[in-house]
């Protein structure tokens, strides 16, 4: 006599999956997978949220520098090209075909690129560390006050007392 599977196993796994996963099994190892999943996205959010819209953008590669003329010119050849990917597309396969020394002047320019970035972000540091060492000094003369208030009042007291 055969023994299979009835009906009623399969909706036991049905129920399971629509659990919430803290509800479910322990002993289920995709439960505990995708709990742990959910838990890094939503840490992931949060790191992205906090960029500094006041840092400044990194500098192009000699391929985008080349892209940005070649897009250009590409465009007055072609007029009826209105697809990004083509152009894209066009300008790999350009880039891949020029020799060291026609990539030479991009290369170039990327380098200039490269050099006032690192300059701004020179400063955009200096400027960070400024503003969070006037933080973290409001922040200790906040408790100061807090702590002088205190001590105050004790030490008005005792001078009430030495006037009786």
């Amino acid at each position: 006599m055969k023994v299979a599977k009835g009906k009623a196993s399969t909706r036991k796994d049905k129920l399971e999956v629509s659990k919430p996963v803290e509800e479910r099994k322990v002993g289920k190892r995709k439960a505990a997978v995708k709990a742990d999943k959910s838990h890094l996205k939503w840490a992931k959010k949060t790191k992205l949220d906090k960029k500094d819209p006041n840092k400044p953008k990194r500098p192009a590669t000699a391929f985008f520098v080349f892209l940005e003329e070649f897009r250009k010119t590409y465009k007055e050849e072609h007029p009826n090209e209105k697809a990004v990917s083509v152009v894209g597309k066009a300008g790999g396969g350009k880039w891949k075909s020029m020799s060291a020394a026609d990539k030479s002047p991009y290369e170039v320019k990327a380098a200039q690129k490269k050099s006032d970035y690192e300059k701004l972000m020179i400063a955009y540091n200096k400027k960070q560390e400024s503003v969070n060492d006037d933080e973290d000094e409001q922040s200790k003369s906040a408790l100061n006050d807090e702590d002088d208030g205190e001590s105050g009042e004790e030490e008005d007291d005792d001078e009430d007392e030495d006037d009786d």
